[in-house]
């Protein structure tokens, strides 16, 4: 096995120094330069967020590795069928190395430096990616950009721009609203424990804030644990679950007896978070529909004139080449799988 590695590995590092002859160089987000083909035609992306953005920038034909969590995503598999062909070359978070030097790969794109050092001793070219806030999210789209080449830098820009567009629209309509008439918001990661939230400092605490909340947790990170006794001090006006079981989670925040006395549940106001070909609430190029989601959700009456499922079906159109139904549109808004 060790020798079939061995050879594997060689011919792969000949074939890549061949195709280096014409080479660009792409710097990561920690600054690392690292040299690539300047064709590059087969990519491996191991980082499942990551996937949407290689989609959205039109490269989803040079995938030959993907992940898991990407493969088994409804969305994905309904914009892009062809997903179910590509290979998954990562099992919770351990990179099956013989499989990627199997794939051929011109880069691996990854979101850790373990996983960049891991590949880097295997002979392949490895690029970090990641963000925790809406510029890193601009950076990490034009980096795969540059690594895809072809049309995808102009759509990069043209996609930043749109970002920025809504995110100044956003900004323009609440800028007379003062804090004590901004909600306080508890966002919980996903359905699966409702006492893991994610605080102010994180990209989902940036949205609160851009959507005119307050996050109830705002010195703490993303997918902290609370107690029972933090989220009744907390007292929050809303409360959004994000990712997988998020609707049963509702429903369950709904009837506990422990959140009876909360501001949101007295209220109604528990909402399952919107999740397309990836969760719109964390990594997601789909945080553009995101801000506005938020927005419209804690100010309806400053937003009432955003339709939100004909947003989601001309982002759908614009950057998947994708005619999205109404019906489809509003479950991605619920949270929900596609219709069968």
């Amino acid at each position: 096995m060790k020798l079939k590695k061995w050879l594997l590995a060689t011919a792969l590092s000949l074939s890549l120094t061949a195709n280096l002859a014409l080479a660009k160089t792409i710097t990561d987000v920690k600054g690392k330069s690292v040299e690539i083909p300047d064709q590059v035609e087969r990519v491996v992306d191991l980082w499942h967020a990551n996937n949407q953005v290689v989609l959205l920038l039109g490269g989803a034909d040079k995938l030959v590795g993907t992940t898991n969590i990407i493969k088994s995503n409804p969305w994905f598999n309904l914009v892009y069928p062809n997903i179910k062909n590509v290979p998954a070359i990562n099992s919770q978070n351990s990179t099956q190395l013989e499989e990627l030097i199997v794939a051929k790969p011109d880069v691996v794109l990854v979101s850790n430096k373990p996983a960049q050092e891991e590949v880097e001793k295997a002979g392949l070219k490895a690029l970090l990616i990641g963000f925790q806030n809406f510029d890193g999210l601009k950076n990490t789209v034009r980096i795969t950009a540059d690594v895809l080449g072809d049309k995808a830098p102009a759509i990069a820009e043209d996609y930043i721009k749109e970002l920025e567009a809504n995110i100044a629209l956003v900004n323009e309509r609440l800028k007379d609203v003062p804090q004590e008439k901004r909600p306080t918001v508890i966002h919980i990661s996903n359905g699966s424990n409702l006492y893991k939230i994610d605080g102010g400092r994180s990209i989902i605490g940036e949205w609160v804030k851009l959507g005119g909340g307050r996050n109830a947790f705002e010195d703490q990170a993303n997918l902290v644990e609370v107690s029972v006794e933090d989220v009744l001090k907390a007292n929050p006006d809303v409360v959004i679950v994000g990712s997988q079981n998020a609707d049963k989670a509702v429903e369950q925040i709904k009837q506990d007896p422990l959140w009876v006395s909360v501001s949101a549940v007295k209220n109604n106001r528990v909402f399952v978070n919107p999740t397309g070909t990836f969760p719109w609430d964390r990594y997601s190029a789909e945080e553009a529909l995101q801000i506005l989601w938020v927005a419209k959700l804690l100010h309806p009456t400053l937003f009432e004139d955003i339709n939100m499922v004909a947003r989601t079906q001309q982002f759908y159109k614009k950057y998947y080449d994708y005619d999205l139904s109404k019906e489809n549109a509003e479950q991605i808004l619920k949270g929900q799988d596609p219709v069968k």
